[in-house]
């Protein structure tokens, strides 16, 4: 009896989770800091901070599931990043039920964007290698990361690095889990990370009653929504489409906006489509069967419950170990998808001076009016190809016969 190709056998797990555990590491050891920063500045208690760990835990966990074997795709969700970057500061001046009402309100702009389905008709519109000059631009800091850590760190990235080669060259498809394993043995080995400090506890949600003002709406809501949207749906979607895949961003925008919503008053302030963690689990090296990587969407969501419940006790686990670790191994287990977009993005001549004006001005990572480098680098990029390219203004530049 012929095995299909769909089937999925033992050895089509080892790579996807593997690929969703690093991804889970990067994403509570890279940036998971920042929820302790805005809890600070919210003045909330230990319980109520640990409430908004279970809640955006729980949520992604569930939502990412959900997705991933609805359609078969590694969608992988996540906590808005530039969103917890931005609350970091209001939430000092706001109110902590009105901010509450504000992630709600910024919730239902989501679902109502999602079944619109007018975001997923902007998606299409951008030319591909501009979307691949974008993702380069996004990742480009991550793999300058995986080297820069050896400032502080010199024989961890050069342990990790030549791990690497040698394991690329020898076994490929093992590269990434051999270096998360060599990393890890050599932190305990050079006791370089202590896990004295972290002890077992379960997390209990706390239900905040939401309150609604017109300053939370507008200092909270809607600058939420639209870093959000900019910072993390936009390059997440694009993501998956560097890598082949074409599910609609729309039950993906209505799925993740209902979830936010629900879990709102339990503190979790957003979240949607990853976009940097996801290219560790939408690349190659997560499967070499694009139709396997699925997997990894359903293995983070498992990892994402599973932190949930224990609340800060896994976060502070990732979050012991060193940010030069955590650093490399990203860069690292980005290389492929790094490389790939930049193939792309210049691999049309035409639109090759379009897509490195996307890739420039993304990597620049400007932020103005209080939105992140990824948005303004697509605008530049978009703003370009329409001057050179669109015929409108190429009738209208045209001389005078």
């Amino acid at each position: 009896m012929k095995i299909s190709s769909n089937t999925i056998r033992g050895r089509d797990w080892v790579s996807p989770v593997i690929a969703a555990l690093i991804s889970v590491i990067v994403n509570y050891g890279g940036t998971f800091i920042l929820v302790f920063q805005a809890a600070k500045a919210a003045g909330l208690s230990p319980e109520m901070t640990a409430s908004w760990i279970w809640s955006i835990s729980i949520g992604v966990g569930i939502t990412g599931i959900w997705l991933s074997f609805r359609y078969k795709e590694p969608i992988i969700t996540a906590w808005s990043t530039p969103g917890v970057a931005f609350l970091v500061s209001v939430l000092a001046v706001t109110p902590y039920s009105e901010a509450i009402g504000a992630y709600m309100i910024s919730a239902v702009g989501f679902i109502i964007l999602g079944l619109s389905g007018m975001f997923e008709r902007f998606v299409r519109l951008i030319p591909p290698g501009i979307a691949s000059g974008l993702l380069a631009g996004i990742l480009l800091q991550f793999g300058i990361s995986a080297f820069a850590g050896a400032k502080v760190e010199p024989l961890l990235v050069i342990l990790l690095f030549t791990a690497y080669v040698v394991l690329k060259r020898f076994i490929p498809r093992y590269a990434i889990v051999g270096i998360l394993m060599i990393g890890i043995l050599y932190l305990v080995v050079a006791g370089k990370t202590n896990f004295s400090s972290v002890q077992l506890a379960f997390a209990s949600p706390v239900l905040v009653m939401p309150e609604f003002s017109v300053q939370a709406l507008l200092g909270v809501a809607v600058p939420l929504f639209i870093i959000t949207l900019t910072g993390q749906y936009m390059p997440g979607m694009l993501v998956l489409r560097n890598d082949g895949f074409k599910t609609s961003a729309n039950p993906i925008l209505t799925v993740t906006g209902l979830g936010s919503l629900i879990a709102a008053p339990f503190g979790s302030h957003a979240f949607n489509v990853a976009a940097i963690t996801a290219a560790i689990c939408t690349g190659k090296d997560a499967h070499e069967d694009a139709s396997k990587r699925y997997i990894a969407g359903i293995a983070c969501g498992v990892f994402y419950i599973i932190v949930g419940i224990f609340g800060v006790t896994l976060a502070a686990l990732f979050l012991v170990l060193p940010a030069a670790f955590i650093a490399t191994l990203a860069g690292l287990a980005l290389l492929g998808t790094i490389g790939g977009s930049l193939a792309n993005a210049l691999a049309d001549p035409k639109g090759r001076e379009t897509a490195l004006i996307t890739f420039l001005a993304t990597a620049a990572n400007v932020t103005l009016l209080g939105v992140g480098g990824a948005f303004w680098g697509l605008v530049a990029g978009v703003l370009a190809h329409v001057l050179l390219h669109s015929s409108l203004f190429k009738k209208r530049l045209q001389p005078n016969a």
